[in-house]
Formats: structure tokens, C-alpha cells, sequence
């Protein structure tokens, strides 16, 4: 792996880093704060979008783990370590479990060496996920995934960052044709609340980074196009296989969602 520390750059934002912000880690600059600030200050309770997100994360990889027989994932843009990781909650389960982490965010991979000197279950590799070849054919990818048998590939957070004009869809056609029946998609999304939050929300990602896509539960659908999508759909993140217990739900599992809750969709699919 190339020296990635000589590449970080602490004078401009980084996705990685304001999520990293938002979600209370310390591995971010002043310049990563000022935007996230921006969602904190100007968007109250917009944070509760990443939270949704990782949440979720965690239950995907946890029914994956406890429900099929895959023990191998490729978490395609996976940001900067946090608690519960998805080799952290896939190895709980199933502690055989391989996970191959995917970004080029120069601080990931800084923090990636130190996943892999405690974790040899774990490959973290410099590739753009809108190369998804480059990903499938990396050597590390080959060494600790077996294309033949079903693999979990992870779209967690990632997808809304790719532009249309990128075939975001075509990421996700590529990975569909590469893995064996039976594989697991896991996604999460910005949902397109057509409302001012959304708006405001998509318009600081664009001005900061040139990227940030809403989409609608359909559009998201569209994405997973040939797989089989499992119950119960595509749903605010929040609702997607909720843990009642741990959560402020009514006797009938249900609660009322904040508007920023609602701007974050999950789902699972199978590839038949």
C-alpha cells in the first residue's frame, strides 16, 4: 500500500471526516467540523441521519451473519473506523468472517494499516468503488474473497455520493454480475423527502464536495434492479428490521419518525 499519510490534506473537507464528525469520532480537522457544523447549526436534528445509517449498518451485517451462510464482505466505501465496524459485528457472530474494506479517502486507508496489523480477517484497499473491476480484481480482494461461493457487498452510504452521469447502477449491475447466486446486497440511501430539509441538506453536499444525489424509493429500487429485494423493502433506515427493544417504539413496534430520519432509506437483496 502506498503511503497514504503524505496525502492527507487537513485545509479541505472530507466526506469521510464530517460523517466521522457528526457521528462524535475524533479523527477529523477544523475544516471537517466547520461543514458538519453547518448540518448541526443551520439543519438541527440533521445528524440523526447518520446515526439511522450506522444503525442499520449494524443490523444488515448482524441478519447477514446470523442468517445465511456468508462469512465474506466487501463494505464498498467504508469511511473511517467507528464503533462496530462490519468485520467487528460479523466476527461476533461468526468469528471466521473476512471483510475487505474499500476508499480512497487518504485517512482511511492510515487508519486501515492499523486494522489489518490486529485483524488478518480484514484487507482495506485504495480504490475509487466507481472502478468496481479494479475492486473485484484487486490482489487483496483475491486473496481474501471467494468469488464462488456468495459474498455480502455492502452500499452503505455510499451510492448517494455517485452522480448520475457516474451509472451508479451500473456499480451495482457490475457487482450483480460478478458474485454467485445467493450474495447479499446490502444499501443505504438518501431518500428524496421533496421538502426543504432535503433540499438544504443536498444543496451544502453539492457546494462542499460536487456530489450528494437524493433519490426516491423508487429510484433506489432501479439501483437494485435483477435482485430479489427482501422484506421489508426499502424503508426509512430507521424502520429497516428495527430492535424494539432497544428503541422508543410503541407496543405495536411502530413510532413516529423525525423528518430527518425519513431522509435515509435502507434494504437488503439477494441476488437469486
Amino acid at each position: 500500500m502506498t503511503d497514504a499519510g503524505s496525502s492527507i490534506d487537513p485545509t479541505k473537507p472530507s466526506i469521510a471526516r464530517v460523517y466521522d464528525y457528526l457521528l462524535g469520532g475524533k479523527d477529523n480537522y477544523a475544516v471537517d467540523r466547520q461543514v458538519g457544523d453547518v448540518f448541526k447549526r443551520d439543519l438541527p436534528g440533521s445528524v440523526a441521519i447518520a446515526f439511522a445509517n450506522r444503525q442499520a449498518l449494524t443490523r444488515a451485517v448482524e441478519v447477514i451473519a446470523t442468517t445465511t451462510g456468508i462469512r465474506q464482505f466487501i463494505d464498498l466505501g467504508s469511511g473511517l473506523p467507528t464503533a462496530d465496524n462490519v468485520h467487528q459485528v460479523a466476527q461476533r457472530h461468526a468469528p471466521e468472517s473476512r471483510v475487505v474494506y474499500v476508499d480512497i479517502d487518504p485517512q482511511v486507508l492510515v487508519h486501515g494499516r492499523a486494522l489489518l496489523e490486529e485483524n488478518d480477517g480484514t484487507r482495506v484497499i485504495p480504490v475509487d468503488i466507481r472502478n468496481p473491476a479494479a475492486v473485484h480484481t484487486h490482489p487483496d480482494t483475491l486473496e481474501l474473497i471467494d468469488f464462488d461461493r456468495p459474498v455480502a457487498v455492502m452500499f452503505s452510504a455510499i451510492l448517494h455520493h455517485v452522480n448520475d452521469e457516474e451509472d451508479p447502477a451500473g456499480i451495482v449491475r457490475y457487482w450483480r454480475d460478478h458474485v454467485a447466486s445467493g450474495s447479499y446486497f446490502s444499501v443505504s440511501h438518501f431518500r428524496s423527502g421533496n421538502n426543504t430539509e432535503t433540499a438544504e441538506a443536498e444543496r451544502v453536499l453539492q457546494e462542499t464536495f460536487g456530489r450528494g444525489r437524493w433519490r426516491t424509493d423508487e429510484e433506489i429500487e432501479a439501483l437494485l434492479h435483477g435482485l430479489e429485494i427482501l422484506e421489508p423493502g426499502i424503508v426509512p433506515a430507521s424502520l429497516w428490521r428495527p430492535v424494539v427493544a432497544d428503541s422508543p417504539w410503541n407496543s405495536s413496534g411502530e413510532r413516529d419518525l423525525t423528518v430527518w430520519e425519513r431522509l435515509i432509506a435502507a434494504g437488503l437483496a439477494r441476488k437469486p
